[in-house]
């Protein structure tokens, strides 16, 4: 690196999605923690989605400072995420450009959908090829507005090779990624290898560190607060300041949600076709150097809410307490 790594630190609204704040509660909480930006992930964490409404919201988040950064869920039409309530994926994705633009957001973000998705009629590719239909039909709009289209790697959907294909496919001049780290290892893939592949194509992020131990059928998964899991966070950085330094760090903390990889049975590969046998041994790999950790077990009724949220504050303060510690570390030994 040659200058002091400072990147925009934010936080994803589904962090504290147990609290159920609308999008100015975010923003306020965000200023609180001085945070530089916030990814709004949904439709439904805005009051209004007015265009004044939303030019407030841009005004506000300007006063503090803070980039806000716009989203949504699934764009596929085959998926088993895509909810059809709001119009159809190239309608939705539109209205998503749209409050981008409004919001001042650089990206519009969003899905293809999940894990499921790899078993249904087609397989992965057949989602993949749908999803590039609809990037297709809005192409004009976004290069208009100049707003990348951020896919990410969702909940297991795609890995970073799968996603790589996607936006080479759609064009790379509108569409780049939204890198989750969390979900790279959903994907049966190191973090690390996930942020090499699509590092230079990386316009926003989700950031959560994973933990993995050995089962007897293959792998639990459990994502943790950054820096409590197996990710080498100064190193994943240091690349990170390499490969895409202007993309912000947005905290996505998901934690205590155990996610079970049966990688030793066979029925699990009929979904990765073009897995290679080296995915298998790194997966047992990096399961063998964790022990089993608990999940998290709110309690009933309004104590187990109470529980909830606090959980979700804490993981997400404690990210951006480690986040900010590796960030001076890395400026410290930067080449002056």
């Amino acid at each position: 690196m040659n200058a002091p790594f400072q990147p925009r630190l934010g936080l994803d609204n589904y962090a504290l999605r147990a609290l159920g704040w609308k999008a100015t509660e975010i923003l306020n909480y965000a200023a609180t923690l001085k945070l530089d930006a916030v990814l709004f992930s949904d439709f439904d964490v805005y009051e209004s989605l007015a265009p004044d409404q939303l030019q407030d919201l841009r005004l506000r988040a300007q006063d503090q400072g803070i980039t806000l950064y716009a989203g949504m869920l699934s764009i596929c039409p085959g998926s088993v995420m895509f909810d059809p309530r709001r119009g159809t994926a190239e309608e939705q994705l539109r209205l998503c450009l749209r409050i981008a633009k409004t919001v001042g957001s650089p990206v519009a973000r969003c899905v293809l959908g999940k894990v499921d998705d790899r078993r249904s009629p087609g397989g992965i590719d057949a989602r993949i090829a749908e999803t590039v239909s609809v990037l297709r039909q809005v192409r004009s709009e976004a290069l208009d507005m100049g707003i990348k289209i951020a896919v990410e790697n969702h909940a297991g959907d795609m890995n970073s090779t799968e996603l790589l294909e996607l936006i080479d496919t759609a064009g790379r001049d509108f569409v780049g990624a939204t890198l989750d780290t969390g979900n790279a290892l959903w994907a049966l893939e190191e973090p690390q290898a996930a942020l090499e592949t699509l590092g230079p194509f990386t316009v926003c992020t989700g950031i959560r560190d994973s933990y993995l131990w050995e089962t007897p059928e293959g792998a639990t998964l459990q994502w943790t607060s950054v820096g409590t899991g197996l990710v080498n966070w100064p190193a994943f950085f240091k690349r990170f300041a390499e490969l895409c330094p202007q993309a912000p760090v947005i905290l996505e903390t998901i934690s205590g949600r155990p996610i079970f990889l049966p990688v030793l049975r066979d029925y699990f590969w009929d979904a990765y076709p073009r897995a290679k046998p080296q995915t298998v041994s790194r997966m047992i790999r990096l399961s063998r150097s964790g022990e089993a950790r608990e999940p998290f077990t709110p309690g009933p009724g309004e104590e187990g809410r109470r529980q909830e949220e606090q959980y979700q504050l804490t993981e997400l303060e404690r990210s951006v307490q480690h986040c900010r510690k590796v960030f001076a570390e890395l400026s410290e030994a930067a080449p002056s």
